[in-house]
């Protein structure tokens, strides 16, 4: 069955029961049931190639003992196995005593997570599709869950939340090119969303791996936090079907509720890449886990101040999908902006134009670009152009890797070698920047500036052109009534 078709019919299914209403439930229904299909999938790989693998789950609560069967448990009693068994259980693995690795995942993806379907008949109809149409084990359907991952994206951006985790896969992908994480290093995400940085980079190092070793360190080195449980579930998903076997480094909480002055030397990392939320803010009493100078309710503010204190020493490195807003605005912004350049190293910021993430939003964004041990000497800006015959991006035109060519080809290697100015590249001194008060919206000289002139002088040269046109048509009458033998009455 086409992917579009068996989500449609699995939402249609789940429409005719009264306890999901709505998008976001629906969604987040299909998630719970995906990962227990999945999971269930893992396992008996799990059980011919890791060696005394040990399910955490009760025999009854596996997926194949009560799911797979077409003609198993539904009706009134599903209902209450789901209620009253199967959540409970799964639930209790977050904090239960003496539990494996792999149950520390489950538990973390159930904790929050709910059964809206009160029907069992359907909910047993929803379930047989799945076990009909997906088998993870099949090396085709294997990639089918990125295709539901976009769908579910799709839908959620419906439902009005996708664009709070959500980056193009063109920009993900680009950025972990250029960051070039290495095996050994430890890569974190703080705002990791439903895993697309994080899965990127899995596939970055697949590469560098030679040895089984090389595989448990790339496995080991993968870092994110997500606070909301839906994209968690999806990222804790999503890692298991790259490759990533145990993947409690994902973990659910809020990277902000730790204070500052708690993260130690063994919680630096060598990188991160991550498109922290923005334009939201934190809950009351949050802004005060960070020092006086960056307390701010503003949810990227605070990231960013994070951010910058989790690099490590001389080697660490990052990139920061940021809004125009970080770059003009004050206050704390200027304060994050200013250690910035004095105590890093701001080598590079990518002005992306509108549209790059449409349909989630119409706001222009921006991929910063540094390195913990400054000072900034220059800070190079790149703005990215549209395709030729684009005006913006849409969801049937997005930015595509290949145009990414333009900043690596112009980038200069791991060294930043050679770098020259372009109608789309130039740069600005840090004492530049300084002098403008740390305002780093700055604009590309070498673009065409387009006058829009007085408005009055504009509607004088209207009503001209209107007058013109005017006596050109009667003119034009005029010579029509001759040719036609008529004369004016």
């Amino acid at each position: 069955m086409p992917l579009a078709t068996l989500i449609k019919s699995i939402q249609d299914i789940m429409r005719k029961d009264v306890g999901v209403d709505g998008d976001a439930q629906r969604i987040s229904q299909i998630c719970w049931l995906l990962f227990m299909k999945i999971f269930d999938d893992k396992e008996q790989e799990w059980e011919l190639t890791v060696k005394d693998y040990k399910s955490p789950l009760q025999s009854r609560f596996r997926w194949s003992n009560w799911a797979k069967n077409p003609e198993g448990i539904t009706g009134e009693e599903l209902i209450d196995f789901v209620n009253n068994d199967l959540f409970p259980s799964l639930k209790g693995l977050a904090t239960k005593a003496g539990v494996t690795p792999h149950g520390r995942v489950v538990g973390s993806v159930f904790e929050d997570a709910y059964n809206y379907m009160k029907s069992g008949t359907l909910l047993r109809q929803v379930i047989n599709t799945i076990e009909e149409d997906v088998d993870f084990n099949a090396s085709g359907d294997r990639h089918l869950f990125n295709d539901i991952y976009e769908k579910i994206l799709s839908d959620l951006q419906s439902a009005g939340n996708a664009g709070e985790y959500y980056t193009p896969r063109a920009v993900t992908q680009f950025i972990v090119d250029i960051i070039n994480p290495q095996l050994g290093e430890k890569i974190l995400d703080p705002a990791c969303g439903t895993g697309g940085f994080l899965t990127c980079t899995i596939e970055h190092l697949k590469q560098q791996i030679k040895t089984p070793e090389d595989n448990k360190s790339m496995q080991e080195s993968i870092h994110g936090v997500e606070k909301k449980p839906l994209p968690h579930m999806l990222a804790i998903t999503n890692m298991m079907l790259h490759g990533v076997e145990v993947p409690s480094n994902i973990r659910h909480d809020n990277t902000l509720s730790r204070p500052l002055k708690d993260y130690g030397p063994k919680d630096r990392v060598d990188v991160i890449i991550t498109n922290p939320p923005f334009g939201g803010m934190e809950e009351d009493g949050i802004e005060k886990n960070f020092l006086k100078k960056y307390q701010t309710r503003e949810t990227a503010d605070l990231f960013m101040a994070l951010i910058m204190h989790l690099l490590k020493h001389d080697t660490g490195r990052a990139a920061v999908v940021l809004p125009d807003g970080f770059l003009f605005g004050e206050g704390v912004k200027t304060t994050l902006k200013r250690e910035l350049l004095e105590e890093f190293n701001l080598h590079t910021i990518l002005r992306l134009p509108k549209g790059v993430f449409a349909p989630y939003t119409s706001i222009a964004t921006n991929v910063l670009f540094f390195e913990k041990g400054g000072p900034t000497k220059d800070v190079w800006f790149f703005e990215h152009p549209y395709p030729e015959g684009y005006k913006s991006y849409s969801r049937s035109k997005p930015l595509t890797i290949a145009e990414f060519d333009l900043e690596k080809n112009w980038w200069g290697g791991a060294e930043r070698k050679g770098r020259k100015t372009t109608e789309h590249a130039w740069k600005i001194s840090a004492k530049a920047l300084a002098e403008r008060n740390y305002n780093l919206d700055c604009k590309n000289p070498h673009a065409i500036e387009v006058n829009h002139r007085d408005p009055e002088e504009l509607m004088a040269e209207y009503q001209q052109i209107v007058h013109q046109l005017e006596a050109a048509q009667q003119a034009l009458k005029a010579e029509l009534m001759a040719c036609l033998g008529t004369t004016k009455a």
